[in-house]
């Protein structure tokens, strides 16, 4: 499989200012050196409690924020630079599902015209084929005719979100960045929603970019992830490396707060997560240098990559 996506030592970095003459004194690290590749038609996850620095990844491959440094490589091109992006229509080509469904679609407008609006922007169809399109489009996640002429609020959250994804796919990208995309949804809802993702991704061959605080929903999704914290990733793999081989502490902890169905072992389970969370109370240190900031990723084999301690 070719590399659809590379990103290369990825920063973005927000300056504090104080003082009366507003002088910047100091940095908030939202993203401080990620480095990873996305294949065609693959899944990639990355997963972080809030305030990680995950959503900022996202947003600085659509181009809704500048990265401070770093490369996003697209197709073998760097895109970091805006001109090369319009050159090769790099956002025709890499779309995104936005967490909150309700604020990211335009109240004002009819979902015919909010899935119709990539397409009027980069194929300029006839209102007759656009319409096509969009029922097309419609039918994939599951909504009928009927939907082309309501407005957001008419629908429940859910299908908010499959209109999200309608909307993505619409253009055809070869990659979706869907960030948190089933976090504000109930649980039947959720499945839903991510098997018409699945769907979606085998009709068309799109890559997605997951990003998510539930390891159990990117465990569904995704081949290969990693875990982000303190705007570093601290451990990188598989989803047989993360899932059944954890070595980084907070990946132990995130895992530990997975919620489990084995109810006649509850007391077992709670005792593990408490045993986990006190080693990473008591050695939590040990895995960040003395500023807090993560340690350099170190290849264990030759798909997992952890930020180990120093000895």
């Amino acid at each position: 499989m070719d590399e659809l996506l590379e990103v290369k030592d990825l920063r973005v970095h927000y300056p504090v200012r104080s003082g009366f003459l507003n002088r910047v004194t100091d940095y908030v690290y939202a993203v401080d050196g990620v480095t990873f590749s996305i294949k065609k038609g693959q899944s990639y996850g990355v997963i972080g409690e809030s305030g990680s620095g995950k959503s900022t990844i996202g947003q600085a491959l659509v181009g809704l924020i500048e990265a401070t440094s770093g490369q996003i490589v697209y197709a073998g091109k760097d895109v970091t630079d805006k001109r090369v992006r319009k050159k090769m229509s790099y956002n025709k080509d890499v779309q995104m599902i936005f967490q909150d469904s309700l604020s990211s679609l335009n109240p004002k407008k009819k979902i015919l015209d909010i899935i119709g609006e990539p397409l009027k922007n980069f194929e300029k169809l006839p209102a007759q084929e656009l319409k096509q399109r969009v029922l097309e489009l419609l039918k994939t996640v599951g909504l009928d005719e009927e939907s082309l002429y309501k407005y957001p609020y008419q629908f429940s959250g859910g299908q908010r979100q499959r209109i999200g994804v309608a909307r993505a796919v619409a253009t055809r990208p070869k990659l979706i960045i869907a960030d948190e995309p089933v976090s504000a949804l109930d649980l039947s809802v959720q499945a839903q929603v991510l098997n018409y993702m699945k769907v979606i991704q085998k009709k068309y061959g799109v890559a997605f970019l997951f990003i998510s605080h539930d390891l159990g929903v990117v465990h569904h999704m995704c081949d290969n992830l990693a875990i982000m914290h303190r705007g570093r990733f601290v451990e990188v793999g598989t989803r047989k490396d993360i899932y059944e081989d954890p070595l980084h502490i907070y990946t132990k902890r995130l895992l530990a707060a997975i919620p489990r169905t084995d109810v006649s072992n509850r007391e077992a389970h709670r005792k593990q997560r408490q045993a986990i969370e006190e080693e990473y109370n008591v050695h939590k240190e040990e895995y960040y240098d003395q500023a807090g900031r993560v340690y350099p990723l170190e290849k264990v084999t030759r798909t997992h990559l952890v930020a180990l301690k120093k000895e």
